[in-house]
């Protein structure tokens, strides 16, 4: 399957053959959803944190007698029952995360690329080349009609583009190994390099 390829000034730069195994699946949102789960899931901090019984400050001191009152019998204020009193089975720190092979975060990542291209939001450039300029590049981005998309370059990301790309809003740079499948999705364009096109077809052979 063939693409356009374009220049970051908008001008032609001939066509590139895409693998139908990365760009022509027909996307299936339950292997999506299940890779997004698992990214968010690990990078949930999990620092939820309740004081028990043991924990809050109270006396230690009986509230009142054990007979003779007619009420029930309590030992100390910190009970959950009252207030101000530790939470009972409350939630405390733990790791959210959960196992996903990596046969199928491969393949959650084909999908996500699947989808782009059948959305017609798939975009590849020449290359990630240009001066440190942010007011050139922003101009570029605007004329190509990019708001929020992400720039996928291939080993490591253009030192000047990623300069340039710092302050604009909506513009995400990320090297092939970045590449996931929650930034991809959460974006309007995913625009990737050549260098980009063939790390990725490296990457999830």
């Amino acid at each position: 399957m063939k693409l356009d390829v374009i220049n970051l000034d908008g001008g032609s730069a001939g066509n590139i053959e895409l693998d139908a195994e990365l760009f022509g699946l027909e996307a299936r949102a339950d292997i999506l959803h299940r890779v997004v789960r698992w990214q968010r899931n690990n990078a949930q901090a999990g620092t939820h944190k309740v004081k028990t019984r043991s924990e809050v400050k109270y006396s230690t001191k009986k509230i009142y007698r054990q007979k003779g009152t007619g009420g029930a019998r309590h030992g100390a204020r910190s009970a959950p029952i009252f207030r101000g009193g530790g939470i009972y089975k409350g939630p405390t720190p733990r790791s959210h995360g959960h196992e996903l092979t990596k046969k199928f975060r491969k393949l959650g990542l084909r999908h996500a690329l699947s989808a782009k291209m059948a959305a017609g939001e798939l975009v590849v450039i020449e290359n990630a080349d240009t001066e440190a300029k942010t007011s050139a590049l922003a101009k570029q981005v605007a004329s190509l009609g990019w708001k929020r998309a992400l720039v996928i370059d291939g080993a490591t990301v253009n030192e000047g583009f990623l300069k340039a790309a710092r302050n604009i809003e909506g513009l995400d740079i990320l090297p092939t190994m970045g590449a996931n499948v929650y930034d991809i999705l959460k974006r309007d364009t995913l625009v990737i390099t050549k260098a980009g096109v063939e790390a990725l077809e490296a990457r999830l052979k």
